[in-house]
C-alpha cells in the first residue's frame, strides 16, 4: 500500500475520531446520566417515567408473549419493559402515541386489560393484531430491549447475550467484533 493511499477503514477511523471528540465532551455526561437512570430504575423496579402502571403491565405481558419464557429466559427476565419505558420517553418518543392507541383498541375489544388474560388468550389477541403496522413497533421494542445493551434498560444481566453466546461484555466499541476486525488490525499495524 502506498503512503498516499487511504483505505475506507482508515478514513472512517480518522474522521470518526475527530467527530467523536467534540460529541464526547458534550454527550458523555448526559448519556451517562440517562443510561444510569435506566439501569437503576430497572434494577430497583422503580416507578416508570413514561408508562402508567396498567400500561406497563400490559406492555410487559405483550413483550412476554413476543419473547416468552420457556426453558430459557424471555423478555420478562430481561426487564424489557424498562427498555420500553426508557425508549418511549426518549429516543422513540415518536412511537408513544401509536403504541398506546393500539393498546387501547385491543383493551376495548377484549373488555379487560391484556395482562389479566391467560397466555393462550394473550396469544390469540396478539394474532389478531399482527398485521397492524403498529404491532411491528411492539415487536421491535421487545427485540431491541431483549438484545440491546443493558445500559438502555433491557437485557438485564446480559441475559440474551449469554443465551446466544455473545461476548459483548467488553463493550461494543472494543474490537475484535469478528475475524475481519482482527485481520484489519493486523493490516493497519503493518
Amino acid at each position: 500500500m502506498k503512503k498516499n493511499d487511504i483505505s475506507r477503514r482508515r478514513f472512517l477511523k480518522s474522521t470518526g475520531a475527530l467527530g467523536s471528540a467534540s460529541l464526547f465532551r458534550i454527550g458523555v455526561p448526559l448519556l451517562a446520566a440517562i443510561t444510569q437512570s435506566a439501569c437503576t430504575a430497572r434494577d430497583e423496579e422503580a416507578a416508570f417515567k413514561t408508562l402508567g402502571a396498567e400500561e406497563a403491565a400490559d406492555f410487559a405481558a405483550i413483550a412476554g408473549r413476543i419473547i416468552p419464557t420457556t426453558d430459557t429466559p424471555g423478555a420478562t427476565e430481561a426487564g424489557v419493559i424498562w427498555f420500553w419505558d426508557n425508549a418511549l420517553g426518549g429516543y422513540f418518543d415518536w412511537l408513544l402515541d401509536d403504541v398506546r392507541e393500539l393498546r387501547e383498541q385491543m383493551i376495548a375489544s377484549l373488555n379487560q386489560p391484556f395482562a389479566e388474560l391467560s397466555a393462550a388468550e394473550q396469544d390469540a389477541a396478539l394474532k389478531t393484531l399482527e398485521n397492524d403496522h403498529r404491532f411491528e413497533y411492539w415487536r421491535q421494542l421487545t427485540i431491541f430491549g431483549f438484545f440491546g445493551m443493558a445500559k438502555h434498560g433491557g437485557n438485564k444481566d446480559h441475559i440474551s447475550w449469554d443465551l446466544i453466546g455473545f461476548d459483548g461484555h467488553h463493550g461494543a466499541w472494543t474490537p475484535p467484533f469478528g475475524y475481519y476486525d482482527a485481520q484489519a488490525e493486523q493490516a493497519d499495524g503493518e
